[in-house]
């Protein structure tokens, strides 16, 4: 038998759909009820899914923010700082709801594990602030390992109408399940630096960038994303590290490894305070990438994969 969860400081439904009756049916009165209740109320979908949702509110929709997901949140790591949390925040001492749907069928083997980590750190991030944040997972386009995942990263499961808590649930382990081990094909070359070659580094990747096809209107953030990550390994994992490039499934991949660390979960996700020094290269390297991928381990070092769409 199905039972009703009582309220959560922070609640983190996961939304499971058959068919657009049952999208409609779990998110409009989500929105609804919060527009009634004075609560601020975003919408963070895939495209089409956005214009069910908005052809339903009708008039309502002025009173949303409604954000195409394939574009705001193509990177998964940019959701938490730039979607989720940039909402909340503009919104202090509200209790903010907001639909987000980060996983949908055709995301890519290489990003799905970034996405899973995501909706694990959620999570973490909204400890301690009231907010509700719906999931939706499509259960009949969704592989299975896929929902069994939503079952592990959020508290409780909405099905066929019907929210029960999910005895699976376990974020930090699903984040450490996807710290996964990431590699450069066979006969990619490295590039070693050390800060005094931080320059001559970041412009002999940009020319490889652009001659492995990356537009020039991406050449400046590629640019950018190599010097915040080259130099936080001569700021902060020893003075040294090695650069790989190559192009792959219509991406620029760039690999910086260093010897470092990473032990914050929501490095490169949380919004530093206001008067912070520094805290925010690997944030502005999840705000111009597509997708970064990172692992992390005491006796590899730390390697993050940034991808730049061709």
């Amino acid at each position: 038998m199905s039972t009703v969860s009582a309220p959560r400081p922070f609640d983190h439904p996961a939304l499971f759909y058959r068919d657009e009756q049952e999208y409609l049916a779990g998110t409009v009165p989500f929105v609804r009820d919060g527009l009634a209740a004075g609560d601020p109320v975003a919408v963070a979908v895939p495209g089409a899914n956005l214009a069910l949702i908005r052809a339903e509110l009708g008039e309502q929709a002025r009173e949303v923010r409604l954000l195409d997901m394939t574009r705001a949140g193509r990177n998964p790591g940019r959701i938490i700082p730039r979607v989720l949390r940039a909402f909340a925040d503009s919104h202090p001492r509200r209790r903010p709801r907001i639909i987000g749907e980060p996983i949908w069928a055709g995301r890519t083997e290489a990003e799905y594990p970034a996405c899973a980590q995501h909706e694990a750190l959620i999570n973490l991030a909204f400890q301690g602030r009231e907010a509700t944040i719906l999931c939706p997972y499509d259960a009949t386009r969704l592989a299975e390992s896929v929902l069994a995942d939503a079952h592990v990263t959020h508290p409780t499961i909405i099905r066929s109408g019907a929210q029960a808590d999910s005895t699976a649930y376990a974020p930090e382990a699903l984040v450490a399940r996807y710290n996964q081990p990431l590699k450069a094909p066979a006969g990619v070359m490295a590039t070693a630096y050390t800060g005094a070659t931080l320059a001559a580094v970041r412009q002999h990747a940009t020319r490889w960038a652009a001659d492995l096809g990356l537009p020039g209107s991406r050449l400046d953030d590629f640019e950018l994303a190599v010097a915040e990550l080259t130099t936080n390994s001569v700021v902060h994992a020893g003075g040294q590290g090695a650069l790989r490039i190559w192009a792959q499934n219509q991406h620029v991949i760039c690999e910086v490894h260093d010897a470092g660390l990473l032990d914050d979960p929501l490095a490169g996700r949380r919004l530093p305070a206001g008067d912070q020094r520094g805290g925010r290269g690997l944030l502005l390297v999840n705000v111009v990438a597509d997708l970064v991928r990172v692992h992390s381990a005491s006796d590899q070092g730390t390697t993050t994969h940034v991808y730049f769409r061709c």
